[in-house]
Protein backbone atom coordinates (compact mmCIF):
# COMPACT_ATOMS: atom_id res chain seq x y z
CA UNK A 1 0.00 0.00 0.00
CA UNK A 2 2.91 2.04 0.60
CA UNK A 3 4.30 1.76 -2.81
CA UNK A 4 0.96 2.62 -4.06
CA UNK A 5 0.56 6.26 -2.01
CA UNK A 6 4.33 6.72 -2.74
CA UNK A 7 2.53 6.66 -6.77
CA UNK A 8 -0.55 8.56 -6.26
CA UNK A 9 -0.21 11.34 -3.84
CA UNK A 10 2.61 13.44 -5.37
CA UNK A 11 0.37 14.02 -7.98
CA UNK A 12 -2.80 15.08 -6.34
CA UNK A 13 -0.49 16.80 -3.98
CA UNK A 14 0.59 18.90 -7.18
CA UNK A 15 -3.48 19.35 -8.03
CA UNK A 16 -4.35 20.36 -4.39
CA UNK A 17 -1.38 22.69 -4.17
CA UNK A 18 -2.77 24.48 -6.98
CA UNK A 19 -6.30 24.62 -5.61
CA UNK A 20 -4.65 26.24 -2.62
CA UNK A 21 -2.49 28.66 -4.61
CA UNK A 22 -5.56 30.05 -6.36
CA UNK A 23 -7.75 30.03 -3.28
CA UNK A 24 -5.61 31.81 -0.82
CA UNK A 25 -4.78 34.37 -4.05
CA UNK A 26 -1.19 33.47 -4.33
CA UNK A 27 -2.03 32.84 -7.92
CA UNK A 28 -4.67 34.65 -9.77
CA UNK A 29 -7.46 33.07 -12.15
CA UNK A 30 -6.35 34.67 -14.88
CA UNK A 31 -2.90 32.83 -14.40
CA UNK A 32 -4.19 29.67 -14.32
CA UNK A 33 -5.90 30.23 -17.39
CA UNK A 34 -2.75 31.20 -18.98
CA UNK A 35 -1.01 28.59 -17.84
CA UNK A 36 -3.60 25.73 -18.91
CA UNK A 37 -3.28 27.78 -22.42
CA UNK A 38 0.22 26.78 -22.50
CA UNK A 39 0.08 22.70 -21.19
CA UNK A 40 -3.72 22.33 -23.39
CA UNK A 41 -1.77 24.07 -26.61
CA UNK A 42 1.75 24.02 -26.60
CA UNK A 43 3.09 21.07 -24.05
CA UNK A 44 0.47 18.81 -23.74
CA UNK A 45 0.20 18.62 -27.86
CA UNK A 46 4.21 18.52 -27.86
CA UNK A 47 3.90 15.77 -25.99
CA UNK A 48 1.26 13.19 -27.47
CA UNK A 49 2.89 14.41 -30.83
CA UNK A 50 6.27 12.86 -29.52
CA UNK A 51 3.92 9.70 -27.98
CA UNK A 52 2.31 8.87 -31.09
CA UNK A 53 5.62 10.05 -33.68
CA UNK A 54 7.83 7.19 -31.32
CA UNK A 55 4.52 4.49 -30.69
CA UNK A 56 5.23 1.01 -32.03
CA UNK A 57 1.96 0.67 -34.56
CA UNK A 58 2.33 -3.21 -34.91
CA UNK A 59 1.95 -3.41 -31.08
CA UNK A 60 0.64 -0.34 -29.52
CA UNK A 61 -3.51 -0.45 -31.72
CA UNK A 62 -4.59 -3.72 -30.03
CA UNK A 63 -8.39 -4.11 -30.84
CA UNK A 64 -9.14 -6.28 -27.67
CA UNK A 65 -7.51 -2.94 -25.76
CA UNK A 66 -9.88 -0.47 -27.49
CA UNK A 67 -12.76 -3.16 -27.33
CA UNK A 68 -11.96 -3.25 -23.43
CA UNK A 69 -12.10 0.01 -22.65
CA UNK A 70 -14.49 2.18 -25.15
CA UNK A 71 -17.46 -0.52 -24.41
CA UNK A 72 -16.94 0.66 -21.44
CA UNK A 73 -17.43 4.33 -22.08
CA UNK A 74 -20.64 2.98 -23.76
CA UNK A 75 -22.00 1.53 -20.93
CA UNK A 76 -21.15 4.03 -18.89
CA UNK A 77 -23.08 6.61 -20.95
CA UNK A 78 -25.92 4.66 -21.56
CA UNK A 79 -25.81 4.14 -17.26
CA UNK A 80 -26.13 7.38 -16.95
CA UNK A 81 -28.97 8.01 -19.01
CA UNK A 82 -30.44 5.30 -17.63
CA UNK A 83 -29.69 6.86 -14.26
CA UNK A 84 -30.97 10.35 -14.82
CA UNK A 85 -34.21 9.32 -16.77
CA UNK A 86 -35.61 6.66 -14.14
CA UNK A 87 -33.82 7.50 -10.40
CA UNK A 88 -32.96 11.43 -10.79
CA UNK A 89 -36.57 11.97 -12.93
CA UNK A 90 -35.26 14.46 -15.09
CA UNK A 91 -34.88 14.65 -18.80
CA UNK A 92 -33.72 13.14 -22.20
CA UNK A 93 -31.22 16.40 -22.45
CA UNK A 94 -29.82 16.81 -18.81
CA UNK A 95 -29.52 12.35 -19.35
CA UNK A 96 -27.05 13.02 -21.92
CA UNK A 97 -25.20 15.32 -20.69
CA UNK A 98 -24.91 13.12 -17.48
CA UNK A 99 -24.04 10.25 -19.59
CA UNK A 100 -21.46 12.31 -21.13
CA UNK A 101 -20.03 12.91 -17.84
CA UNK A 102 -19.76 9.87 -16.69
CA UNK A 103 -17.94 8.90 -19.82
CA UNK A 104 -15.18 10.89 -20.22
CA UNK A 105 -12.06 10.17 -18.15
CA UNK A 106 -9.57 12.69 -17.60
CA UNK A 107 -7.03 10.54 -19.23
CA UNK A 108 -4.43 12.94 -20.01
CA UNK A 109 -3.91 15.49 -16.75
CA UNK A 110 -4.34 13.14 -14.07
CA UNK A 111 -4.14 9.70 -16.09
CA UNK A 112 -0.72 10.20 -17.99
CA UNK A 113 0.78 11.67 -14.78
CA UNK A 114 -0.05 8.53 -12.46
CA UNK A 115 0.45 5.66 -15.30
CA UNK A 116 3.97 7.43 -15.69
CA UNK A 117 5.31 7.41 -11.94
CA UNK A 118 3.27 3.63 -11.63
CA UNK A 119 4.81 2.12 -14.83
CA UNK A 120 7.76 4.38 -16.09
CA UNK A 121 7.68 6.40 -19.32
CA UNK A 122 8.82 2.87 -21.47
CA UNK A 123 5.18 1.15 -20.45
CA UNK A 124 3.22 4.12 -21.56
CA UNK A 125 2.17 3.17 -25.29
CA UNK A 126 -0.97 1.33 -24.68
CA UNK A 127 -2.01 4.29 -22.49
CA UNK A 128 -1.18 6.52 -26.14
CA UNK A 129 -3.04 4.17 -28.07
CA UNK A 130 -6.15 4.78 -25.85
CA UNK A 131 -5.78 8.69 -25.19
CA UNK A 132 -6.02 9.12 -28.87
CA UNK A 133 -9.07 8.35 -29.36
CA UNK A 134 -10.27 9.32 -26.40
CA UNK A 135 -11.75 13.31 -27.38
CA UNK A 136 -13.13 11.96 -30.95
CA UNK A 137 -15.08 9.22 -29.50
CA UNK A 138 -16.56 10.92 -26.66
CA UNK A 139 -17.26 13.66 -28.43
CA UNK A 140 -18.58 11.94 -31.21
CA UNK A 141 -21.30 10.08 -29.25
CA UNK A 142 -22.38 12.86 -26.97
CA UNK A 143 -23.08 15.20 -29.48
CA UNK A 144 -24.69 12.69 -31.52
CA UNK A 145 -26.82 11.55 -28.57
CA UNK A 146 -27.80 15.18 -27.83
CA UNK A 147 -28.84 16.52 -31.37
CA UNK A 148 -31.12 13.22 -31.42
CA UNK A 149 -33.13 14.34 -28.47
CA UNK A 150 -33.31 17.85 -29.32
CA UNK A 151 -35.65 19.21 -31.27
CA UNK A 152 -35.03 21.73 -33.86
CA UNK A 153 -31.40 23.51 -33.51
CA UNK A 154 -29.07 22.64 -35.91
CA UNK A 155 -30.17 18.51 -36.24
CA UNK A 156 -27.98 15.71 -36.08
CA UNK A 157 -26.13 16.52 -39.93
CA UNK A 158 -25.07 20.04 -37.68
CA UNK A 159 -24.36 18.77 -34.66
CA UNK A 160 -21.57 16.32 -36.04
CA UNK A 161 -20.64 18.94 -38.51
CA UNK A 162 -20.31 21.13 -35.61
CA UNK A 163 -18.18 18.62 -33.73
CA UNK A 164 -16.00 17.53 -36.28
CA UNK A 165 -15.00 21.64 -36.42
CA UNK A 166 -14.51 21.26 -32.81
CA UNK A 167 -12.06 18.34 -33.23
CA UNK A 168 -10.07 20.22 -36.61
CA UNK A 169 -9.04 22.43 -34.44
CA UNK A 170 -8.50 21.03 -30.92
CA UNK A 171 -4.64 21.34 -30.23
CA UNK A 172 -4.31 17.83 -28.49
CA UNK A 173 -5.90 16.24 -31.73
CA UNK A 174 -3.79 18.16 -33.79
CA UNK A 175 -0.66 16.60 -31.80
CA UNK A 176 -2.07 13.23 -32.34
CA UNK A 177 -2.36 13.59 -35.98
CA UNK A 178 0.70 15.18 -36.77
CA UNK A 179 2.24 12.51 -34.65
CA UNK A 180 0.89 9.74 -36.45
CA UNK A 181 1.71 11.23 -39.82
CA UNK A 182 5.54 11.59 -38.91
CA UNK A 183 5.40 8.01 -37.57
CA UNK A 184 3.49 6.40 -41.16
CA UNK A 185 5.80 8.46 -43.31
CA UNK A 186 8.98 7.33 -41.28
CA UNK A 187 10.41 10.91 -41.72
CA UNK A 188 12.65 12.05 -39.13
CA UNK A 189 12.73 15.10 -36.71
CA UNK A 190 16.04 17.39 -37.37
CA UNK A 191 17.85 17.41 -33.89
CA UNK A 192 17.40 20.59 -33.14
CA UNK A 193 13.32 20.19 -33.30
CA UNK A 194 13.29 17.42 -31.64
CA UNK A 195 15.09 18.52 -28.66
CA UNK A 196 12.68 21.73 -28.47
CA UNK A 197 9.51 19.82 -28.86
CA UNK A 198 11.06 17.35 -26.13
CA UNK A 199 11.75 19.94 -23.65
CA UNK A 200 8.42 21.82 -23.77
CA UNK A 201 6.68 18.38 -23.60
CA UNK A 202 8.51 17.77 -19.96
CA UNK A 203 6.96 20.87 -18.83
CA UNK A 204 3.27 19.10 -19.95
CA UNK A 205 2.66 17.19 -16.60
CA UNK A 206 3.72 19.07 -13.49
CA UNK A 207 2.27 22.16 -15.12
CA UNK A 208 -0.84 20.33 -16.17
CA UNK A 209 -1.35 18.47 -12.89
CA UNK A 210 -1.06 22.39 -10.75
CA UNK A 211 -3.39 24.36 -13.59
CA UNK A 212 -6.04 21.68 -13.18
CA UNK A 213 -6.10 22.20 -9.41
CA UNK A 214 -6.33 26.24 -10.07
CA UNK A 215 -9.08 25.17 -12.15
CA UNK A 216 -10.91 23.28 -9.62
CA UNK A 217 -11.37 25.82 -7.42
CA UNK A 218 -14.39 27.07 -9.29
CA UNK A 219 -16.18 24.10 -9.44
CA UNK A 220 -17.50 24.32 -6.28
CA UNK A 221 -19.81 21.74 -5.40
CA UNK A 222 -23.41 22.80 -4.90
CA UNK A 223 -26.76 21.05 -5.02
CA UNK A 224 -27.57 17.91 -7.36
CA UNK A 225 -26.17 15.45 -4.95
CA UNK A 226 -27.81 12.12 -6.10
CA UNK A 227 -26.73 13.34 -9.57
CA UNK A 228 -23.27 14.10 -8.47
CA UNK A 229 -23.24 10.71 -6.70
CA UNK A 230 -24.29 9.22 -9.87
CA UNK A 231 -21.47 10.39 -12.51
CA UNK A 232 -18.90 9.90 -9.40
CA UNK A 233 -20.23 5.83 -9.20
CA UNK A 234 -19.90 5.49 -12.73
CA UNK A 235 -16.87 7.04 -13.27
CA UNK A 236 -14.75 5.78 -10.67
CA UNK A 237 -16.23 1.98 -10.30
CA UNK A 238 -18.58 0.78 -12.64
CA UNK A 239 -16.12 2.16 -15.58
CA UNK A 240 -12.89 0.07 -14.26
CA UNK A 241 -14.85 -2.60 -12.99
CA UNK A 242 -16.03 -3.29 -16.56
CA UNK A 243 -12.23 -2.55 -17.75
CA UNK A 244 -11.60 -5.26 -15.56
CA UNK A 245 -14.46 -8.17 -16.81
CA UNK A 246 -13.83 -7.43 -20.27
CA UNK A 247 -10.16 -7.36 -20.20
CA UNK A 248 -9.97 -10.46 -18.68
CA UNK A 249 -12.50 -11.58 -21.04
CA UNK A 250 -10.85 -11.15 -24.48
CA UNK A 251 -7.13 -12.32 -22.72
CA UNK A 252 -5.41 -8.60 -22.81
CA UNK A 253 -1.96 -9.05 -21.52
CA UNK A 254 -0.52 -7.47 -18.91
CA UNK A 255 0.54 -3.87 -20.55
CA UNK A 256 -2.58 -3.36 -22.12
CA UNK A 257 -4.77 -4.31 -19.66
CA UNK A 258 -3.31 -2.04 -16.72
CA UNK A 259 -3.40 0.92 -19.15
CA UNK A 260 -7.55 -0.47 -19.84
CA UNK A 261 -8.36 -0.07 -16.24
CA UNK A 262 -5.97 2.24 -14.67
CA UNK A 263 -7.33 5.16 -17.58
CA UNK A 264 -11.22 3.95 -16.75
CA UNK A 265 -10.84 4.50 -12.98
CA UNK A 266 -9.80 8.22 -13.30
CA UNK A 267 -12.01 10.70 -12.46
CA UNK A 268 -14.24 12.73 -14.72
CA UNK A 269 -12.40 15.53 -17.14
CA UNK A 270 -12.77 18.88 -16.78
CA UNK A 271 -14.79 18.30 -20.62
CA UNK A 272 -17.76 17.03 -18.67
CA UNK A 273 -18.12 20.33 -17.64
CA UNK A 274 -17.25 21.79 -21.17
CA UNK A 275 -19.93 19.87 -22.52
CA UNK A 276 -22.91 20.79 -20.05
CA UNK A 277 -22.06 24.14 -20.29
CA UNK A 278 -22.07 24.24 -24.09
CA UNK A 279 -25.45 22.78 -24.70
CA UNK A 280 -26.94 24.22 -20.79
CA UNK A 281 -28.11 21.04 -19.22
CA UNK A 282 -27.05 19.79 -15.71
CA UNK A 283 -24.02 21.75 -15.74
CA UNK A 284 -23.89 22.08 -12.04
CA UNK A 285 -23.55 18.07 -12.17
CA UNK A 286 -20.91 18.32 -14.33
CA UNK A 287 -19.11 20.91 -12.51
CA UNK A 288 -19.09 19.21 -9.10
CA UNK A 289 -18.76 15.85 -10.39
CA UNK A 290 -15.54 17.00 -12.04
CA UNK A 291 -14.17 18.60 -8.08
CA UNK A 292 -15.80 15.74 -5.97
CA UNK A 293 -14.82 12.95 -8.28
CA UNK A 294 -10.61 14.07 -8.34
CA UNK A 295 -10.82 14.71 -4.83
CA UNK A 296 -12.42 10.82 -4.20
CA UNK A 297 -10.04 9.87 -6.96
CA UNK A 298 -7.46 9.60 -4.48
CA UNK A 299 -8.94 6.64 -2.69
CA UNK A 300 -10.24 5.02 -5.70
CA UNK A 301 -7.31 5.37 -7.96
CA UNK A 302 -4.95 4.01 -4.95
CA UNK A 303 -7.49 1.13 -4.84
CA UNK A 304 -7.13 -0.13 -8.64
CA UNK A 305 -3.26 0.48 -8.41
CA UNK A 306 -3.06 -2.14 -5.72
CA UNK A 307 -5.29 -4.87 -7.15
CA UNK A 308 -3.48 -4.01 -10.56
Amino acid sequence: MQGVLAVTLPVFLIIGAGYLAVWRGLFSAGQVDGLMVFTQRFAIPCLLFLAMARLDLSEGFDWRLLATYYSGSLVCFAAGIAGTLLWLGRGAEDAVAVGFAGMFANTVLLGLPIAERAYGTGALAPFFTIIAFHAGFCYLIGVTAMEVVRAGGGGLLGGLASVGRRLAGNSLVIGVVLGLAVNLTGLPLPGPLDEAVTLIARAALPAALFGLGGVLVQYRPEGDSRGIALVCGIALVLHPAWAWGMGRLLGLEDAPFRAAVLLAAMAPGVNSYLFAAIYGRAVRIGASSVLIGTAASVLTVSFWLLIL
